[in-house]
């Protein structure tokens, strides 16, 4: 029988999500093996430039898998004529393959699978299977939308999210370095989750967001470091809607990460795997190694971008 009566639970917030008409997914990679299931994938073709929790699921799910390598401006270099049931898997690093480019990419090679892992308000093209994670942008436990046509003949369970918000909370009201071990843990568990339905509590966080707010602040702090540091930046970066990060090239990258630590900047490596599995002088691993993605999302102004740029001159 339902509980009547006790203690309040978590009001149910504001209904308003960015995207209302896309399948809510527990997790990004598990919005992978929809798509999988749904078209009968046989053999996907990743970037070697790609956080290994990929591979890993569809090691765990018995899907094929090949490898391809990127160029310095984030194509992919692959000419294989692709069978009717194979895949390219195409990340948006940072937001820097447009739409126009992603239209070029799919008349090119048809079957392709986007990741906007790092490009959240970059509207799907319609014809195109594109997957968008949650937790990269906002301070949810997980949750991934997927924009596909093909639709999975399968009652899924709904997920339950309430054990991963410790670190959330947990930083919400004291400091990130004090709950980054139960972050570590928490982001461990993913490996092994099923897929499912995204969670009720995920979905009342985000229909209650400021979306426009968010876009306008990470806008305002991305153009700001660009104009302070786009000068010593290795990449030639495009204009982005509301970016991920704002990835700044430079040398002596992982020098300059762990002397940023000390000063409380915690710049990740996007992904520590590709310095192990690609050779130094690939376009791969040198990116992994020497690109900082600066952080300029909602939490930030103008005052902590400043901190950020006075830490990376000086260093």
């Amino acid at each position: 029988m339902k509980e009547i009566g006790g203690y309040f639970g978590l009001e149910e917030l504001i209904n308003n999500p960015y995207y209302k008409n896309m399948i809510e997914i527990n997790t990004g990679r598990n919005a992978l093996i929809y798509l999988v299931k749904a078209r009968n994938i046989e053999r996907i073709y990743l970037p070697y430039y790609l956080c290994d929790s990929v591979s890993n699921v569809l090691d765990i799910n018995s899907i094929k898998y090949s490898f391809y390598n990127i160029d310095k401006n984030f194509m992919p270099i692959f000419e294989q004529d692709l069978l009717e049931n194979e895949f390219i898997y195409i990340v948006n690093y940072y937001g820097q393959i447009t739409n126009n480019i992603i239209e070029i990419l799919k008349e090119k090679y048809k079957n392709i699978i986007i990741d906007n892992t790092h490009a959240f308000f970059q509207e799907p093209i319609e014809s195109v299977d594109t997957i968008y994670s949650c937790r990269k942008f906002f301070g949810v436990p997980d949750g991934a939308y997927l924009s596909t046509k093909s639709i999975l003949e399968e009652e899924l369970e709904t997920d339950v999210s309430n054990d991963r918000m410790c670190h959330i909370l947990g930083r919400y009201e004291g400091k990130a370095s004090d709950y980054y071990k139960v972050f570590q843990e928490n982001d461990e568990g993913f490996k092994e989750l099923k897929l499912k339905k995204m969670s009720r509590l995920t979905k009342n966080i985000l229909g209650a967001i400021d979306y426009e707010k968010v876009k306008n602040i990470r806008n305002e702090n991305y153009n700001y470091l660009h104009k302070k540091l786009g000068y010593k930046n290795k990449l030639k970066i495009k204009d982005t809607e509301a970016s991920f990060a704002y990835p700044f090239y430079i040398e002596n990258g992982i020098v300059i990460r762990k002397e940023l630590a000390k000063k409380n900047i915690y710049i990740p490596t996007l992904w520590p795997n590709v310095l192990i599995n690609n050779y130094e002088g690939s376009v791969e691993y040198d990116y992994t190694a020497n690109i900082l993605p600066l952080p300029c999302d909602q939490r930030y102004g103008i005052g902590d971008m400043d901190i950020v740029v006075e830490q990376l001159i000086s260093l």
